[in-house]
């Protein structure tokens, strides 16, 4: 395999092989910044014994998901040092040699750890300026063995930001209508998926030819992003690509994604969003992708139809069904949740 870290470290790269050259939409305008600000939830109001504030907090999150698909999280609890350590770590990765991380190279969509390049490189005909790490944390824990120090820090991260998402579901499910924990027994996330995503972007000498990762939305219910602070995520909000930066120290991006959608019957829209590149600096960002457990059946909640106002619209499927048909395909929008839809 063929890194992009080991290509952009090359001497004497000027510009990047056709393999990366990837052709943007006519309709994908540039991105610009986002008129209104990103909506901001302040955790520990979700799990304030004060009622009213309880119910405040919902509402925000309800317009978050429902208008954004997108919010930023702070006061969650998840220490400062520990984010740190988790981005560090995640640096000392990748810069393993090549043949330290040979022993990771992905095969099959879920090896619970997967070291590999672009986006699925056995079927992408434009590469991603990128190198990733996916690490199943949940309902099993694994790790790399190297470097020193991953493994107790990845658990330590999976653990805490685990307990964020069972939050912000339960305020979700409340904002849905439902009783709290009805998104936590529906979809078993006692037993959910929860996968760890370390990711590089090196400087690119052509970064308005190549993309990190182009258009899409995530398969999972909701997505936990952080970043060495530097900016490369952008959202589509209103139709229009956005660029997101100036975040709040020490917050979560999180996005909604397609489980999410399916299961609110299409009142909470998973984002698309993409990564660009630069020719500067490296970017690197951890993600956290958690879904419902592999073996539950996703389909809209009960609740949230009616046979006239709110026909179901997609069908139901397995996660773990979903899960590969996504990971096992070109990345392209949201063409994964077109196939389940009514």
């Amino acid at each position: 395999m063929n890194s992009v870290k080991a290509l952009a470290e090359s001497p004497d790269l000027n510009s990047i092989p056709s393999l990366y050259a990837y052709s943007k939409n006519a309709t994908d305008s540039p991105a610009s910044d986002p008129q209104d600000p990103i909506p901001t939830i302040d955790f520990s109001l979700l799990t304030s014994a004060d009622p009213d504030q309880r119910s405040q907090v919902i509402q925000e999150l309800d317009k978050a998901c429902k208008d954004w698909g997108f919010f930023q999280v702070i006061n969650h609890g998840v220490p400062e040092s520990l984010m740190k350590m988790v981005m560090e770590k995640a640096g000392e990765f990748f810069n393993l040699t090549g043949e330290e991380k040979q022993d990771f190279q992905e095969k099959d969509v879920l090896d619970p750890i997967r070291y590999g390049t672009s986006f699925n490189s056995k079927k992408d005909k434009v590469f991603c300026w990128r190198d990733f790490l996916k690490v199943i944390v949940h309902p099993e824990f694994h790790s790399p063995n190297t470097p020193l120090g991953f493994s107790e820090v990845l658990l330590e991260y999976s653990n805490r930001t685990r307990e964020v998402v069972r939050g912000l579901l339960s305020g979700i499910s409340t904002s849905l209508g439902l009783d709290q924990s009805y998104v936590e027994k529906a979809l078993k996330l006692e037993s959910g998926l929860q996968i760890c995503i370390a990711n590089l972007y090196p400087p690119c000498p052509q970064p308005e030819v190549a993309i990190g990762l182009p258009p899409h939305s995530d398969h999972g219910l909701l997505t936990l992003v952080i970043n060495n602070g530097v900016s490369g995520l952008q959202i589509k909000h209103d139709g229009k690509w956005i660029d997101v930066k100036d975040t709040l120290p020490n917050s979560f991006l999180v996005n909604t994604a397609d489980q999410l959608e399916i299961f609110s019957n299409g009142k909470y829209k998973s984002v698309e969003h993409r990564a660009v590149v630069n020719d500067v600096v490296t970017r690197i960002s951890v993600v956290v992708a958690n879904g419902p457990a592999l073996d539950a059946v996703v389909r809209p909640a009960d609740k949230l139809v009616d046979e006239e106002r709110r026909p179901v619209a997609y069908i139901p499927m397995k996660y773990e069904e979903y899960l590969k048909m996504q990971q096992g395909n070109q990345i392209n929008g949201k063409t994964c949740l077109d196939r389940v839809r009514v």
